[in-house]
């Protein structure tokens, strides 16, 4: 059974940092895309990021807009884990943030098969 479990998301002031976390199990890693969506109130959800492929060297990286330049997705295929680095947070990145994936020849799809349940970021001005 495939399993994303986020962990990281917390209240923190505009400017500040935060590490998300996805734990990854019930597949192989290296056949798998991984994203990091969110989805604020009222809003659409949206993707934030993702790596195409988790196999080392193969890992076309992806990001929305609003994330270059202050978010970094990386992983650690060693423990099956992804992460989002954000720095320079904003209000308007308060929101539920997702860690997904789908099989590598589906690509960073908008609509992948397996979801997380979330985690909660929220920054306050």
């Amino acid at each position: 059974e495939v399993q994303l479990v986020e962990s990281g998301g917390d209240l923190v002031q505009a400017g500040g940092s935060l590490r998300l976390s996805c734990t990854a199990s019930g597949f192989t890693f290296e056949d798998y895309a991984l994203a990091w969506f969110r989805q604020a109130p009222g809003n659409q959800r949206e993707r934030v990021a993702c790596i195409l492929s988790m196999r080392p060297g193969d890992g076309s990286e992806y990001y929305a807009t609003f994330a270059e330049g202050r978010f970094t997705m990386s992983s650690d295929n060693a423990k099956n884990i992804v992460y989002l680095q954000m720095h320079n947070l904003e209000p308007e990145d308060t929101a539920v943030y997702f860690c997904t994936a789908d099989l590598v020849k589906n690509g960073c799809t908008h609509s992948p098969d397996y979801w997380g349940q979330g985690t909660q970021v929220t920054v306050s001005s």
